[in-house]
């Protein structure tokens, strides 16, 4: 599987798990049974309290999230903590919010595992590029309006990691991170040909009861966002049209029609069994 020797199992394993977009209820069936089975967990801050409650109260908890000019730890410190709570022997979960593979360090978390023989598996979570626009009532591909997506950092707008001129602009383009520069995003957009007109909405806080969503186009959206705070979600295509009709969730519900993690899966939901990878990798 990862190149295992005789000695895995003193070594532990880790799940790097994809906690969701914010919902709770959004984290995956597999997902859930790892994290109740976890004996050490190191999660972002933007994470549910209901995820955090379902860590068995045994295991140990260690806060490693990040915002904008503060961080618990830093990603080398992070990876040193995978590998040592690996190493004594113990099942560790990395919980992150959306994905673990998308704008989530998770490709560079299990290099680090891999190059120390350290067994992990990850375990796909629902991510915000796709349902906070969902539960906006904006559909990211539709047969009448974009037939693919793209989806891009707006973190480092100017370094370089963005060709804005080489993006399709005949279809949906989905900005993480970007909040703080939607200006300068949207005036590299016009100054490669997307027209002013083009709609954009930008959804604060996507599937939770604190989401907000303002629509407008390139031309106007950076002043109407005024007061809307990380995380956001920016959509920019036609697709934004739809979001008036199709608008189907209401924040001011959200709590009251959460389904309580409990209630998701058995407990005994099996997990795969890191005591057998030994034989599987023999």
């Amino acid at each position: 599987m990862c190149g295992l020797g005789d000695s895995f199992s003193t070594r532990g394993m880790v799940y790097l798990v994809g906690g969701g977009p914010g919902d709770p209820g959004l984290i995956t069936v597999k997902g859930l049974a790892c994290l109740r089975r976890a004996e050490v967990v190191l999660h972002d801050r933007l994470l549910h309290p209901q995820l955090l409650d379902a860590i068995p109260p045994s295991a140990e908890r260690i806060d490693v999230g990040k915002e904008p000019g503060r961080h618990h730890r830093t990603q080398a410190e992070i990876n040193a903590l995978l590998v040592a709570k690996a190493r004594e022997g113990k099942i560790v979960v990395r919980l992150k919010g959306g994905d673990p593979f998308v704008f989530g360090q998770g490709g560079e978390e299990c290099q680090v595992l891999a190059e120390a023989g350290i067994p992990f598996e990850v375990v796909p979570g629902v991510s915000s590029v796709i349902a906070a626009p969902a539960y906006a009532g904006i559909p990211v591909t539709h047969r009448k309006f974009a037939s693919a997506f793209t989806v891009v950092t707006g973190h480092s707008w100017k370094g370089g990691s963005v060709d804005w001129g080489a993006l399709p602009r005949g279809g949906t383009l989905i900005v993480l991170m970007g909040l703080a520069h939607l200006p300068e995003i949207t005036a590299q957009l016009t100054a490669h040909g997307w027209s002013l007109e083009t709609p954009v909405a930008v959804i604060q806080q996507g599937t939770t009861a604190a989401q907000i969503v303002v629509d407008g186009t390139l031309a106007n959206i950076a002043d109407r966002v005024q007061g809307i705070h990380p995380p956001a979600t920016i959509v920019i295509g036609q697709v934004v049209r739809l979001h008036q009709q199709l608008d189907w969730f209401d924040p001011a519900r959200a709590d009251a029609n959460e389904v309580p993690v409990e209630e998701t899966l058995p407990l005994n939901w099996p997990v795969r069994d890191p005591s057998r990878l030994s034989m599987e990798t023999t």
